[in-house]
């Protein structure tokens, strides 16, 4: 078998709702989900969700060669960029066609992919995750509502602007999920996307404990900033997470090496192979490991095979547009299916008759780091949805996700 060729594909997340974190907010709730399928000459294609910057310059390192040595095809991948630097979307883009070759390998061999990976229990514990800075409380609580009927009993909000705030948003969810619990105590994170200094993020969480318990705070400082998270994971009860950001294990090794993180997390974009590493590195260092990002069906799979594997980020209840996933969701987790390979079906002509062209980011954006962040003196101001929102959107989502199925395509 030969890699003959790839194409790419970009469609949208709709979630029906507004969507952010502390440095921004999405009123309109479309996000874009970039795809890269590769092809060989046995007509096996394989399907990888992420970006395709610089893909000529990297599919150079792995056109015309056998795609089931996979991780061997990673290494040269890494080599082919290593003078501009594997980071950031370049090393996206390797954890796409990575990620496209594991469903190439496991199809070939007609497993799904966590069989051939090793894994032995095809159920992934999950936690929600609703991207819900930009709800209000009424909305924050009708969402978490929903999820709590699959069965999740923790949630990891966003926050960090307004230590009141939080709280009060806290407690909401936590409330939510006791009473769908029966009185069980759930699992509380906040995750913050490095909108704090050292001191700040100490502060704050300090605070919240007075009244509640946290697992986990995600990416409280800087991503690189070991002597920070360190300080922070001394000062707080929670547990320190981190990673979604960080490119390849020499950005996790200072970092587990000055006991800078408690909760090990890989973002799906990355790819497979990286998050295997880093699983690999994790549990060398007796840390759990929890992979992040929207439906990240390649690190379910994967996470299967792993002795330290916590949890598993699970955000929209439904797939980007275009897109079958061969899973759902049952009793609190991701349980995957035997379709062979990664069990991803793209509908590409139901792709482009949608005709989504997603812009660039804005300056409220959450991918763009306000001025200010790491600098706030005082709380900031309410942050809610501008008025141009409908609010049908929600309404509708919630009602659709309610009467919906899981996800199982």
């Amino acid at each position: 078998m030969r890699i003959t060729g790839y194409r790419t594909l970009t469609t949208v997340q709709q979630w029906g709702r507004p969507v952010g974190d502390a440095n921004g907010i999405l009123p309109h709730g479309v996000t874009p989900v970039s795809i890269v399928i590769v092809e060989t000459d046995e007509g096996i294609t394989g399907v990888g969700l992420g970006p395709h910057v610089e893909i000529d310059t990297i599919f150079a390192a792995i056109d015309g060669e056998d795609p089931r040595a996979v991780t061997t095809l990673y290494d040269r991948m890494l080599r082919q960029s290593f003078k501009a630097g594997h980071g950031g979307l370049v090393f996206g883009t390797i954890g796409a066609l990575d990620t496209a070759l594991w469903d190439i390998k496991a199809q070939a061999a007609g497993e799904p992919l966590w069989r051939l990976l090793g894994g032995r229990d095809r159920h992934v514990p999950a936690y929600a995750s609703g991207l819900d800075i930009g709800l209000t409380d009424d909305e924050l609580v009708a969402e978490y509502e929903v999820y709590a009927g699959y069965g999740l009993r923790a949630a990891k909000l966003k926050g960090g602007l307004d230590i009141e705030r939080d709280r009060q948003r806290l407690a909401l969810v936590r409330d939510v999920l006791t009473e769908a619990g029966h009185g069980r105590r759930p699992g509380l994170m906040l995750d913050v996307n490095e909108a704090w200094s050292r001191k700040q993020a100490v502060r704050h969480v300090c605070e919240l404990e007075r009244t509640l318990d946290l697992v986990w705070i995600e990416e409280p400082v800087r991503r690189w900033d070991a002597e920070g998270l360190s300080a922070v994971g001394r000062g707080v009860r929670a547990a320190v997470a981190t990673g979604e950001n960080l490119t390849g294990l020499e950005q996790y090794r200072p970092l587990i090496g000055a006991g800078a993180v408690d909760i090990v997390q890989m973002a799906a974009v990355w790819g497979v192979t990286h998050f295997l590493r880093v699983a690999a590195l994790a549990h060398a260092h007796d840390l759990p490991v929890s992979p992040i990002g929207n439906i990240p069906i390649g690190l379910l799979h994967a996470a299967t095979s792993v002795p330290n594997h916590l949890v598993s980020e699970l955000q929209d209840l439904r797939p980007p547009v275009g897109l079958g996933v061969d899973l759902h969701i049952e009793d609190g987790a991701f349980v995957l299916g035997d379709t062979p390979g990664l069990g991803v079906r793209v509908d590409e002509a139901a792709i482009v008759a949608a005709g989504h062209r997603p812009g660039s980011p804005t300056a409220q954006s959450p991918n763009v780091r306000p001025e200010r962040a790491g600098l706030r003196l005082l709380a900031e101001a309410d942050h809610t949805v501008p008025e141009l929102r409908v609010e049908s959107l929600l309404t509708n989502s919630v009602a659709a996700r309610q009467g919906a199925a899981p996800v199982r395509h």
